[in-house]
């Protein structure tokens, strides 16, 4: 059976990385008698330099990309529909604060060892988008990795200590300089870039034209 490996960059704090997810998921479940496929998740901060109090998100996106809030409210609204129509818990996304992930990415690297990455990514955007949890909030971060039957006292070793800030840095450092500017971002078989939240079929035509494709 060929084999699919897929490299996703992707932050905790982008709603099309959830979004895209659940579309490749889909795709994935049509594909799995053919392929055989693999998941690595690799870190991306929108908001590297966030620190201090997090600003309400409407106005914060508002100012970012030169819009109105009620624009912004509208575009929101948008992803909402589409998120719960893919099943996803987008219910407190307009009511979220700006927030720093960098602490929940190093928990994404520690619970890959763990053999739960995704389901940590996954917990992490139902956090921020389901519940409007602040996923920089060391205590939101451990009722994350219990939710998974993880060890809560391994993770909070982990998040008063610098492990995996390295591992982090250097994965943001090298999707940067292999050109990744906007997430999600998936990398197939290490060679392939597919960006953005693409449907399920698009994503499925790909796969199987790059599994078509001679090693």
């Amino acid at each position: 059976m060929p084999r699919i490996h897929i490299d996703i960059v992707s932050d905790i704090a982008c709603p099309w990385c959830a979004i895209g997810y659940a579309r490749l998921e889909q795709a994935m479940e049509q594909l799995t008698p053919e392929y055989d496929f693999g998941l690595q998740w690799h870190a991306f901060e929108l908001n590297p330099d966030h620190a201090g109090e997090g600003e309400p998100i409407l106005p914060a996106l508002a100012r970012k990309y030169g819009r109105s809030e009620q624009e912004m409210r509208a575009s929101q609204n948008q992803m909402m529909a589409i998120a719960k129509d893919l099943g996803l818990n987008f219910e407190k996304m307009q009511e979220r604060f700006t927030c720093n992930t960098f602490d929940a990415h190093r928990l994404v690297k520690w619970a890959g060892e763990q053999g739960k990455q995704t389901e940590m990514k996954q917990a992490l955007f139902e956090a921020y988008f389901g519940r409007a949890e602040d996923v920089s909030d060391h205590q939101v971060l451990l009722s994350c990795v219990e939710r998974l039957g993880l060890d809560p006292e391994k993770a909070r070793d982990i998040l008063e200590s610098d492990q995996y800030a390295r591992v982090v840095r250097q994965d943001e450092a090298t999707y940067q300089r292999a050109g990744v500017s906007a997430v999600p971002a998936f990398i197939i078989n290490g060679k392939y870039l597919i960006s953005g939240a693409q449907e399920p079929d698009t994503l499925v035509q790909a796969f199987e034209e790059i599994g078509a494709k001679p090693e």
